[in-house]
């Protein structure tokens, strides 16, 4: 009798799940989420060019001021050993154009389980994570699994750890980077246990995991299940877009889309924002929402966002990053407006004098007041997120953050000409929050100069 159960109850599960499989994807409902990742503010740390030094030490030495602006999670870009390898065969075309002549890319791994020296030891990561945690600042290490350096040391002892062709030469994933064979059992318990490894070891809290999209799903899913057995409330970000990401792999994707990285079109906006939604499960559509990061920062070489956009619009973009659903992300020395060129391939550090002068100060306390209110105002960590009908569609993003009754409008003017705009449903009297060169005129009208903004909470 207790067979014939267990065999139902198998048939059973086994029926569940092919029903799951036969339900699209947009009726399913997404996995639950920390708080600590979708409530927070992610800060992205590219070691080479947050401090002078470029070690984890020098950084480490920087974290009471990060906990002074307000961010709550560190996201480290890798620090894990890179290949050395000297052929430019193997060489990316950005790390060739970038002049560094540097073998070490931080995203051709050579060793995966230790701490590059060039940042210090693995001692010297412990101590971060630990230092950060005393600031209530949690750290997510970048793992990197699709590729790895043509000296990786599992190589020699595990031919089929990487792709092959036919003739047994070894196959190159994008980037001229031997590829990692995810077919192979052996590689994927060796990458499971490697995010064991920084979990269980380092107390990490987490991962962003580059180039997500082309690796499979099952693994990420796998990965994920083992961590959690170790530290249950684990985040995972990954850098792709892909639909099935948060049923139960990850916690947020990249809020990627030309409308998105320009944000000067409120009806484009609308429209990808809606789509993506609509795409995907239910509580699934959350995205880590950005306008800079250490890839945007590299390909700019001198022309930095700050130089391109100018304090106002790049203002506006961040009042956008902080009151929009999904979880804000800065990319370090946005919060003293570094225009400093940046390396991924080279030490180029942020240029932190700027944030002595006037224009830097400011930007920093501007950037911890969105910290602030984020932190203050539960709609805007939580809050659904209804958009805003107006007659200026395309020159005003316009929408509100609800949650329990509370209420916060965001009206953003996205271009450098002055608009009168008259916004639906927002009948009666709104509490200034924040705002710059706006006037509320009431029953929904607003007078924005170029890049102004009113956030206001009923």
């Amino acid at each position: 009798m207790k067979s014939e159960i267990r065999t139902l109850a198998l048939t059973l599960a086994a029926c569940m799940a092919m029903g799951a499989d036969k339900v699209p994807v947009n009726q399913q409902q997404a996995r639950p989420s920390p708080a600590w990742l979708t409530d927070g503010v992610i800060y992205q740390i590219q070691p080479r060019a947050f401090t002078p030094e470029g070690t984890l030490k020098a950084a480490q030495a920087r974290l009471p001021r990060l906990a002074e602006l307000g961010v709550t999670v560190l996201y480290l870009c890798p620090i894990f050993v890179a290949d050395d390898d000297m052929d430019l065969a193997f060489w990316s075309p950005r790390q060739k154009k970038s002049g560094m002549n540097n073998p070490r890319n931080p995203y051709r791994m050579k060793d995966f389980y230790h701490v590059d020296p060039e940042y210090g030891t693995d001692q010297d990561l412990k101590d971060f994570v630990a230092a950060a945690h005393a600031l209530k600042l949690r750290v997510m290490l970048d793992m990197v699994y699709l590729h790895c350096g043509p000296k990786a040391v599992f190589i020699a002892s595990n031919p089929d750890f990487v792709k092959r062709a036919d003739d047994g030469k070894v196959k190159n994933a994008g980037w001229s980077f031997p590829g990692l064979n995810f077919k192979s059992p052996g590689l994927r318990e060796y990458l499971w246990k490697n995010m064991e490894w920084w979990i269980r070891d380092f107390d990490v809290d987490g991962f962003r995991c580059d180039v997500a999209d082309q690796i499979p799903l099952d693994f990420w899913e796998e990965g994920r299940a083992r961590i959690e057995r170790i530290k249950p409330d684990v985040g995972m970000l990954a850098e792709g877009t892909r639909k099935e990401d948060q049923l139960k792999a990850f916690d947020l994707d990249y809020g990627w889309g030309g409308a998105f990285a320009q944000l000067q079109d409120g009806e484009a906006i609308r429209k990808l924002w809606t789509a993506m939604r609509d795409q995907r499960p239910r509580g699934g559509a959350k995205f880590a929402r950005f306008i800079d990061n250490h890839d945007i920062a590299n390909d700019d070489y001198e022309n930095r966002i700050e130089k391109r956009w100018g304090a106002a619009r790049v203002e506006a973009a961040l009042v956008w990053l902080f009151t929009m659903d999904g979880v804000p992300f800065l990319y370090n020395g946005q919060e003293v407006a570094d225009t400093a060129r940046h390396s991924i391939f080279g030490r180029a550090p942020i240029h932190w004098a700027n944030g002595e002068t006037a224009a830097g100060k400011a930007r920093f306390a501007f950037v911890q007041k969105l910290c602030a209110l984020r932190k203050a105002e539960p709609a805007l960590m939580k809050g659904e997120l209804t958009w805003l009908d107006n007659d200026q569609p395309q020159a005003v993003s316009a929408f509100v953050r609800g949650l329990d009754g509370a209420r916060v409008i965001s009206v953003i003017n996205l271009t450098d000409k002055p608009v009168k705009v008259s916004v639906k449903g927002v009948a009666g009297a709104w509490d200034p929050l924040l705002s710059k060169d706006a006037v509320s005129e009431g029953s929904g009208n607003f007078g924005l100069a170029k890049h102004g903004y009113f956030l206001g909470k009923q």
